[in-house]
């Protein structure tokens, strides 16, 4: 029997947080403009964008905190390290703009029954002022959503902040020159809807790796198959795959060699090659069992 621990992790400079605080620092600038201004012209849509932005610049603080401990190395309790806070911070994130989008969502229905009185052209100004901040801040954070959810997550938000500023502007627009009111709730609603779509999609990864499920992108069954087509493997066993970041796959199984297989080495150093290169799985555990081998006592839980 033989055990050997695959370390071929992923050395990848971190994400740069650099990009995350000058986000937060536009976020703040916009609630102070847009809180003044609502508050001048008596404009709930603005007020009420106000506090969502400061909702975000909370999100993203727990995004920066989140991102700090994921690069805390392993020690002898987090043999794993502290990878998984990006996939809590994610859903973290995402029920909190749940709760945001729900309540906006409430209060574009009770304008759309009611629509106020809004001076279209000041609501304009602020808003087109709102929509470059929001905007440079969703650029500064897409270039980085790629790198885990946590990114991913902090982006949606700030993409979200962008949107509705440019729905406030649509509905100014409308507002100024036919006296539209009904469009500004509409288009919020709609914008809702779209957010809301994408919010399920992180709760729903985040969640599945959380209970270290299968990721996404890679396909079971073709591990198995492709593990069996190593020559000298007879049986694949005891087959998991997880992940503990959106960078650290990982991987562990019980071969049965054939009856007239001797060399076990030969089968890791393959199956490892296999499995970063076609797979991306960086860190793999393989038990070596040989082909007279019996029954595992202790391996009822063998799928």
């Amino acid at each position: 029997m033989e055990d050997n621990h695959n370390h071929n992790h992923n050395h990848e400079p971190p994400a740069s947080l650099k990009n995350l605080l000058f986000a937060m620092v536009i976020n703040g600038g916009i609630v102070v403009f847009e809180m003044i201004f609502g508050l001048l012209i008596q404009s709930m849509a603005l007020i009420s964008d106000a506090v969502h932005n400061l909702s975000d610049i909370a999100a993203m603080g727990f995004s920066y905190w989140a991102e700090q401990v994921a690069r805390r190395p392993a020690n002898e309790e987090k043999t794993y390290g502290y990878r998984k806070i990006e996939f809590i911070s994610a859903f973290v994130n995402s029920i909190v703009l749940s709760v945001v989008i729900a309540f906006v969502f409430w209060e574009s229905l009770q304008r759309l029954m009611a629509p106020p009185e809004i001076p279209g052209q000041a609501m304009l100004w602020v808003a087109v002022v709102a929509f470059v901040g929001n905007g440079a801040a969703t650029l500064l954070l897409q270039k980085i959503s790629a790198r885990n959810f946590n990114m991913k997550s902090a982006w949606l938000h700030s993409l979200q902040d962008a949107l509705f500023s440019l729905g406030v502007i649509v509905g100014a627009l409308l507002i100024t020159f036919f006296g539209w009111r009904l469009v500004d709730p509409l288009i919020s609603m709609a914008i809702c809807i779209v957010i809301a779509r994408e919010i399920y999609k992180i709760v729903r990864q985040t969640v599945n790796a959380l209970m270290d499920a299968v990721p996404p992108d890679i396909d079971y069954g073709e591990v198995r198959n492709d593990l069996l087509a190593i020559p000298a493997v007879a049986e694949v066993n005891d087959l998991h795959i997880w992940q503990t970041g959106a960078a650290q796959k990982l991987l562990s199984a019980h071969i049965r060699m054939t009856e007239e297989a001797s060399d076990s080495e030969t089968i890791i150093r393959f199956a490892q090659e296999m499995l970063v290169h076609k797979h991306g799985i960086n860190h793999t555990t393989l038990q070596i069992l040989p082909g007279s081998a019996g029954e595992l006592e202790y391996c009822n839980h063998c799928n």
